[in-house]
């Protein structure tokens, strides 16, 4: 897959991810799980919602 995440929106992706992680343990919720989807992202450089948008943060290469 044709990475889509540039790095920019790689750093955000981690600091939602670890934040809504955190307020999942403080808060006791099993919705700290959902942290963990930004932090996939962000490690795998592409986002399944970008791709059917045609989005992409990626700086583009110039030739």
């Amino acid at each position: 897959m044709k990475k889509n995440v540039g790095s920019a929106d790689k750093i955000l992706r981690y600091i939602v991810g670890v934040g809504v992680i955190a307020a999942g343990i403080y808060f006791q919720s099993w919705w700290g799980l959902v942290g963990l989807v930004p932090i996939i992202t962000a490690t795998m450089g592409v986002c399944p919602a970008y791709l059917p948008l045609g989005v992409s943060t990626c700086k583009t290469e110039k030739k």
